[in-house]
């Protein structure tokens, strides 16, 4: 028997290593590309989440030598679509309609975390904000995003 739980209560009952067989949740966790990246979630409540990685310009380095913006892109939406997630009922998913980041100083190595939180609520799209801070929490980036909830025939496959 397959047990669903809430996206909340399997990420909160994942960081504590807590998941048994059979417990699954409509939403796909940990993401490929997270598990690619090495991007894990490291603070998770109704709405809001902080995702880290431990960056090296040695390995997500651009051509300046510093880590990639493109990397800061995603570790916001990471965080971003995470917190999302969490909102998410039965026969509901979601979708990115726009991302904007502001990048404020640039990193070489850091353990990063990227914090997004909700600044509208709506029933169709969220508004989003996600900074990004390193090791020393000093701001690296600051993003704002825009998530559309998709539901019933439009929320299939997605």
């Amino acid at each position: 028997m397959n047990n669903k739980y809430p996206v909340l209560e399997y990420l909160k009952k994942y960081l504590k290593n807590e998941l048994i067989e059979n417990i699954s949740t409509p939403i796909n966790y940990p993401t490929t590309i997270s598990q690619t990246l090495k991007i894990d979630i490291d603070t998770i409540e109704l709405g809001e989440a902080i995702v880290k990685i431990d960056a090296d310009s040695k390995i997500h380095g651009n051509q300046q030598g510093t880590i990639h913006g493109g990397l800061l892109c995603e570790l916001a939406d990471a965080a971003i679509g995470t917190a999302h997630s969490t909102l998410m009922q039965e026969n509901e998913s979601f979708t990115s309609v726009e991302l904007k980041i502001n990048f404020y100083r640039p990193v070489w190595k850091s353990i990063l975390k990227a914090h997004a939180k909700p600044i509208r609520s709506g029933k169709t799209l969220t508004h989003y904000d996600c900074t990004i801070y390193d090791n020393k929490n000093k701001k690296i980036a600051y993003i704002t995003s825009t998530v559309m909830t998709l539901r019933g025939e439009k929320a299939k496959g997605r």
